[in-house]
């Protein structure tokens, strides 16, 4: 429409600069119609005594505006726009070939046959572009009567769908009447085509970025018009994508996107997003956050699967809401040690479009070993009895107890030797980094020296470790804590004028975030739970503590049974590489003993041992080494970073690291790893993985020192990544439109969908990149001038008209 007005395209005006063909004659001319103009409008004001003041006023402007045609016209307006060179200049088409161009979402089409509609070709089994067949429902597992607009194409039915008998392709054949054209498909490298052949649509992954740049270097030299990119937009590699653009928009290479697909794919459900714990303990009921996304399924129930080694450990049932993220919380035991892959999975839903996003798999590794908490009492009470008969049972946990009995007296239980605490509270960072977990009952600050203080706070913050701290008179602000270094790295606002408190009744209220967080867990699911809480009899707290720290989150709150305002109870935050947990009540053990909870009701004990085990499931060794969370392809290299520390957990360097990698195969592989220099302690190696599977990573670290001292001792450190295929393209596969505009905006090209398409291989030959000329398109015989001067004219006319004027 716009052309039919306006004779060209809309890309020619906005690339065009506006200037006028005028000979030196028709200045003259141009005065001479000023010459009559003027008359003419001074014609209208003089005739009062048939016009009203309104009716000359238009009819001057309708006059007026007519002239203004005419004289634009006649100054032969032309639009000047750099051309190219026909059949000198080059322009290389990128085709995805990736995974996600097997979906049939347009018309039951796959992208791929889009592909091949557009360009011609074959795919790598030789299957021609003229008509072929279209998109079969089996890939997907679906009953063909009930087949949907979207579905994911087997590989011998990805094919032209025009019919075209040449199997040339309309736009390649339009493209190389003007320019040399050159052919690449990508995935996740780029490669060159001598012609569009060879498709397989089976790349795992599309790297946008790879692609511009591998051709931007093999077009350097040549008269380069610029790059026509075919694909969904779908872009999952690493590398990131300005970094392409700049230096695209450096040499004034255009890219034309061409976007293949529906932003939206309908009917389907996708799991989005999986997170777990990387680490737990065995034992440990892990609730894991999943992210579903779905459209045109609202109102549908789903059921989602978590299978550990094809054995079903966790089951939900989904009810759908409106189209969008819909966020779920699933839970199951971890009873089995090593490296778990536990894979989630919702079972496709009659008439799905694409079955293959139904499913992730996420990487746990399931410690059994025993973690040392050191639990710190200032008086005896009996919350400390209570607390070790609730965890007495795990064997993942084990409680040493250091307790003031007196002035310089302490009585020591489930130590490891006699030497353990003989002299009291830890006094070095060897002694008291050997714990991984410190929980502090009712002992004031003053007890401990400054250095301690600041060792606790380093505990956290520098080894990783976890810190629990209860209420009690003389914890907290009441102990003196505040302005303290342990203060620091509490989740609480502590005050320092705060005097010593009452004693006050409070009952625990859940938070929404404490309804989500696996400790507070307390019985069966999260409703259940959040029930359960509202049960508990009352405790008491005497430390006022009501705020916590920007960043800290809240799990419990206290309300006061006599009326005031609220209490913190529970609140956590994350304080350098460990967690700080305040919990600011003294007798959590009336959850057990009070005479409204039955006797064999384990709320107190489960509480303790999820509290506990949420303290120190992360806390790390020695020697910390750091993999890809995510499947890594075989064949591309992997790297293996350590980190070292001595016995106060400071960072060494100069030590000997290497890495045994074991494959699925079970042979291993050692890879040195060498000091980075970058930074201290850090060690790095690189190993390429050749099969698929799971691979164990064991770290081995010799400190320097004297041979024979304990400190040279090898450390060792453990980890695991997994080798394949990483599943990404079925993943987000809608039409990443803002993507690709955001791609032609900055680099001067424009984008296209297959409703406009067509116009491409003629708008893409109005550059200025590579061979150009200059030419001149008039504007003087647009037709809206035409139509706008008689519009204009028979306006003026037909007004008299209505008026009765002469």
């Amino acid at each position: 429409m716009f052309e039919f007005f306006f004779k060209y395209r809309p890309l020619v005006f906005e690339r065009g600069d506006l200037s006028l063909a005028l000979p030196v004659w028709a200045f003259g001319l141009a005065l001479a119609f000023l010459a009559v103009a003027v008359p003419l409008l001074l014609q209208h004001r003089a005739a009062e005594g048939t016009e009203s003041g309104r009716d000359r006023w238009l009819l001057s402007a309708l006059r007026t505006a007519a002239l203004a045609v005419l004289l634009f016209a006649l100054f032969r307006p032309v639009l000047l726009i750099s051309t190219i060179v026909p059949r000198r200049n080059y322009v290389a088409v990128v085709l995805d070939d990736s995974r996600s161009m097997r979906v049939a979402d347009e018309g039951g089409t796959a992208r791929g046959a889009r592909v091949l509609d557009l360009f011609g070709g074959e795919t790598e089994n030789g299957d021609p572009s003229p008509n072929g067949g279209t998109a079969s429902t089996e890939h997907a597992g679906l009953d063909p009567a009930a087949a949907p607009d979207s579905v994911a194409a087997p590989d011998s039915l990805i094919r032209s769908s025009d019919g075209d008998p040449d199997g040339m392709g309309r736009i390649r054949e339009a493209l190389e009447e003007k320019f040399r054209v050159r052919f690449y498909r990508f995935a996740g490298e780029a490669e060159r085509l001598a012609t569009p052949t060879g498709f397989r649509f089976t790349g795992e992954r599309t790297n946008l970025p790879g692609a511009l740049e591998r051709v931007l270097q093999e077009m350097t030299g040549l008269p380069f018009s610029g790059i026509v990119l075919v694909t969904d937009g779908a872009d999952n590699a690493e590398q990131p994508l300005g970094e392409s653009l700049v230096a695209l928009q450096a040499t004034s290479v255009p890219v034309y996107t061409v976007g293949l697909g529906r932003e939206r794919i309908t009917p389907d459900v996708e799991i989005r997003r999986v997170e777990t714990p990387r680490r737990v303990l065995l034992g440990t009921t892990l609730v894991a956050d999943v992210i579903l996304s779905h459209a045109g399924l609202t109102g549908q129930r789903v059921r989602l699967d978590v299978e550990d080694g094809g054995r079903i450990v966790g089951t939900q049932e989904v009810e759908l809401g409106a189209a969008g993220e819909v966020p779920i919380q699933i839970q199951f035991a971890m009873e089995e040690s090593g490296p778990r892959q536990l894979r989630f999975r919702v079972r496709p839903v009659e008439g799905e479009a694409v079955a293959e996003n139904n499913a992730r798999v996420a990487l746990v590794e399931v410690w059994d070993n025993r973690r040392k908490i050191l639990y710190f009492e200032g008086t005896p009470r009996p919350e400390l009895k209570f607390l070790r008969r609730a965890v007495k049972d795990d064997a993942n946990l084990q409680v040493v107890v250091l307790l003031r009995t007196a002035d310089e007296k302490f009585l020591r239980l489930q130590v490891d030797d006699g030497e353990e605490l003989a002299g009291g509270f830890p006094t070095t960072r060897e002694e008291l980094f050997a714990y991984s977990g410190l929980v502090l009952g009712d002992v004031e600050a003053s007890f401990f020296t400054h250095d301690q203080l600041q060792m606790m706070a380093d505990f956290v913050g520098q080894r990783g470790g976890g810190l629990l701290v209860l209420g009690g008179h003389r914890a907290l602000a009441e102990g003196g804590y505040a302005g303290t270094p342990l203060a620091d790295a509490l989740p609480v606002v502590l005050d320092p004028g705060v005097e010593p408190g009452e004693l006050v009744e409070v009952r625990a209220q859940v938070t929404p975030a404490g309804r989500r967080h696996p400790a507070m867990r307390i019985a069966g699911d999260e409703s259940t739970s959040a029930d359960r809480w509202t049960t508990l009899p009352p405790v008491t707290s005497v430390n006022r503590v009501e705020d916590v720290k920007p960043g800290a989150v809240t799990l419990l709150r206290g309300e006061p049974v006599g009326g005031g305002s609220e209490r913190v109870l529970l609140a956590h935050q994350r304080y350098g590489r460990g967690t700080a947990i305040a919990l600011p009540i003294q007798d959590s053990w009336l959850w057990q003993m009070h005479a409204d909870i039955p006797l064999e009701d384990q709320t107190h004990e489960t509480l303790w041992r999820q509290l506990l085990r949420w303290l120190v499931h992360d806390v790390p060794g020695r020697v910390r080494l750091d993999l890809p969370e995510e499947s890594i392809p075989p064949g591309e290299p992997v790297t293996i970073r350590a980190e070292v520390e001595d016995e106060r957990f400071l960072r060494v360097n100069g030590a000997g690291v290497v890495a045994r990698v074991t494959g699925p195969s079970g042979v291993p592989e050692e890879v040195p790893l060498e000091w980075t220099v970058e930074a201290d302690g850090e060690y790095e190696g690189r190993f390429v993985p050749d099969e698929d599977g799971l691979y164990q990573v064991e770290a081995v670290a010799t400190l320097p020192g004297v041979p024979g001292d304990p400190g040279t001792t090898p450390l060792q450190g453990m980890a695991h990544f997994r080798s394949g295929a990483p599943e990404r393209e079925p993943f987000g596969a809608g039409r990443r439109t803002a993507l690709l505009e955001r791609i032609a905006s900055e680099t001067g090209g424009r984008f296209y969908t297959l409703d406009n398409v067509d116009a491409l291989p003629e708008e893409i030959r109005f550059t200025e990149s590579g061979d150009t000329v200059q030419e001149e398109q008039p504007l003087w015989d647009m037709p809206i001038l035409f139509i706008l001067l008689g519009l204009l004219l028979s306006t003026e006319w037909g007004y008299r008209r209505w008026r009765s004027l002469a």
